[in-house]
């Protein structure tokens, strides 16, 4: 079984939910679009007693490279659609009855990192990276972030992670306790099938209520990130910042903040 939305392929094989962001031409940058089409993908499967283990992973060379800002209006009113998005894409994956597995096959920039680290167990290859890229557009992190990275590898590091916006390589990742596992590149498809095996295999209602517990415990404040990132990018996504941002974006240059 596969799904017919563009830029989002589903499957499901031997009792495991694979959706896969499949946009590799624009390094699986996300839409709204995109972002609702991942998330009717796992709650379509919420109460699939077929399904025993999932994983989210990207086509070609990257994971998901954050909100496609390819073809941003920048001049008219700021649009909560993609945040809104993201946020039920997070939760939706978060509260999923059964293990997710975040399969980072290459770059997780944005978004993308949130993406990520809703799922359960974050694996990536070595030649991955994290990026929060948000301040070099003039934004804020958002789609559960400000939370999601804070559990895993506490305030100074996610401090430093949202606000320099510099890559965190696979390793680094690891050893900051961001991730759960680092596989060489060449390894990665086969440990991927071989986790997603084991987690399927597995006690479901086990791992159900471990997962629940986990998450309850560290990351309680979730909901409140995605109030607090909704209305602080709100903000942000109609100062002049964020145009000179993504004009630069768009030009391939550094920006110039605080001009406009």
């Amino acid at each position: 079984m596969s799904s017919d939305i563009p830029g989002v392929d589903t499957t499901v094989d031997d009792g495991v939910l694979r959706v896969i962001l499949n946009r590799p031409a624009r390094m699986n940058a996300v839409t709204t679009e995109t972002l609702d089409a991942v998330t009717d993908a796992f709650d379509k499967h919420t109460g699939d007693g077929e399904v025993r283990a999932a994983v989210l992973t990207g086509a070609g060379r990257a994971f998901c490279t954050g909100a496609d800002l390819g073809g941003e209006n920048v001049s008219g009113p700021p649009s909560s659609a993609t945040i809104d998005a993201a946020n039920r894409t997070a939760a939706t994956i978060r509260a999923f009855p059964r293990p997710v597995i975040g399969a980072v096959n290459g770059p997780a920039a944005g978004v993308g990192v949130s993406l990520a680290l809703a799922c359960d167990l974050t694996i990536a290859t070595e030649s991955s990276y994290f990026l929060l890229a948000f301040t070099k557009v003039g934004l804020m992190p958002d789609g559960g972030a400000t939370a999601l990275v804070a559990a895993s590898v506490g305030r100074a590091r996610a401090l430093k992670m949202a606000l320099l916006a510099e890559r965190l390589h696979a390793r680094e990742a690891l050893a900051a306790g961001l991730i759960a596992d680092v596989v060489p590149d060449d390894e990665f498809a086969a440990t991927v099938d071989a986790l997603a095996r084991r987690l399927a295999d597995g006690p479901t209602e086990a791992f159900h209520f471990t997962k629940d517990a986990v998450n309850d415990a560290t990351l309680f404040e979730l909901d409140n990130a995605f109030a607090r990132e909704r209305t602080g990018q709100l903000d942000l996504l109609a100062a002049p910042d964020f145009r000179e941002g993504v004009a630069a974006f768009l030009d391939k240059r550094p920006a110039v903040f605080g001009r406009g």
